[in-house]
């Protein structure tokens, strides 16, 4: 991460970097098989750390669904920008392209499993299919909106990235909002409707 800062670029091969830095460069190839390994990785620990630091205040363990995601979010994003010259490095040239981004697979997994065991509300239709795709649904419609925010606060120059805090706040405030709307429900229940003609 250091060399990305200092160089504003991303190393051409890890000979080149394993030479630089006065290792053998099968040490790398210990750990990763390339540096888009690394790179996803460095994205992986940025959130696991943020988990960490969640998971050692007590007061987190008492916190609602949303305030645990809200949490989540202040601290990730806390993490990014401690590092934020070198992801502005790492994205440069795809902050417009986020979702179709391979270096966020590992990220994703890790946060797709704590929307898992979130186990943020889904409406209870008797019907296994449309459980599994209400879950689904919303793991990824919550992967997107973490993609959103990461352009957001890309794009964020306020000072202490006070408008990302508000957008987080804004985002999550009306997504959990829409979970618990009726409209949602109404949706829902012609879902179940069609399903059921269908399979009729």
């Amino acid at each position: 991460m250091d060399y990305v800062v200092e160089h504003q670029s991303k190393p051409e091969s890890v000979e080149d970097f394993s030479l630089l830095h006065q290792f053998d460069d099968v040490i790398f190839y210990e750990h990763f098989t390339s540096f888009k390994d690394l790179e996803k990785t460095i994205y992986n620990v940025l959130f696991e750390n943020s988990l960490v630091v969640l998971m050692q205040s007590p007061e987190y363990h008492s916190f609602s669904k949303k305030d645990k995601l809200l949490s989540l979010y202040y601290t990730f994003f806390e993490n990014l920008s401690l590092n934020r010259e070198y992801v502005e490095v790492s994205l440069k040239g795809f902050e417009n392209q986020l979702k179709a981004l391979s270096v966020f697979s590992k990220l994703k997994r890790s946060f797709s499993a704590y929307i898992e065991e979130l186990d943020l509300e889904t409406f209870n239709l008797n019907i296994d299919s449309i459980e599994t795709l209400q879950k689904k649904t919303i793991k990824e419609s919550a992967w997107v909106q973490f993609l959103f925010t990461m352009k957001f606060w890309l794009d964020d120059t306020s000072e202490a990235f006070e408008k990302t805090d508000i957008f987080i706040e804004k985002s999550l405030n009306t997504s959990f909002e829409l979970l618990e709307t009726k409209t949602l429900h109404n949706i829902i229940d012609l879902a179940k409707f069609l399903y059921k003609e269908k399979v009729k």
